[in-house]
């Protein structure tokens, strides 16, 4: 929860969603470099040195990618900026275990406005569309609302586990 509230408090502190805006007014250089687009390419770091706060985002991935991985990253510097360098190297980032995962759903992606979405029923590919957010973090801020206890009609969230079922069964 205390992830949630950090989030929810630079958006209030700084008057903006706009991660790159709240970079600027906590003087955090963003720069962006091309660095690939494979599976392997790093995503983005962020980087502390003599008390300067950089961010690098790969400039090859698409904007919306680029706005998730520097919520990410925004995640490291606010969270636990003692850490010199954070590399993301691999586009797991909606893994159960990760804070800067947390982190970046709670910031892109307001309770409210799901909740608004869901009672439009659209379905869940609309609703990432709509929230202008891939279907992944928006499945990954679905799972979050579920475990703080709201109950969400929602058959599409995947189940870690899927592959492991009998594909000759039928959903549950």
């Amino acid at each position: 929860m205390a992830i949630k509230q950090e989030a929810n408090r630079l958006k209030m502190k700084y008057q903006t969603t706009d991660p790159y805006d709240i970079c600027t007014s906590m003087d955090i250089q963003v720069i962006k470099r091309p660095m690939g687009a494979s599976a392997q390419s790093c995503k983005g770091f962020f980087l502390v040195s003599s008390r300067c706060k950089l961010i690098v985002i790969n400039s090859d991935l698409p904007e919306s990618i680029q706005r998730i991985i520097i919520a990410h990253e925004l995640g490291h510097a606010v969270l636990h900026s003692d850490s010199a360098i954070s590399a993301f190297h691999e586009f797991a980032m909606f893994e159960d275990t990760n804070r800067m995962d947390v982190f970046a759903a709670e910031f892109m992606l307001s309770d409210d406005e799901v909740m608004e979405s869901l009672e439009m029923q659209m379905d869940f590919f609309q609703m990432a569309r709509c929230l202008y957010v891939p279907p992944e973090l928006l499945d990954f801020k679905l799972r979050i609302l579920q475990r703080q206890g709201i109950k969400i009609n929602a058959p599409y969230i995947a189940h870690g586990d899927f592959l492991k079922r009998d594909l000759g069964q039928p959903l549950n």
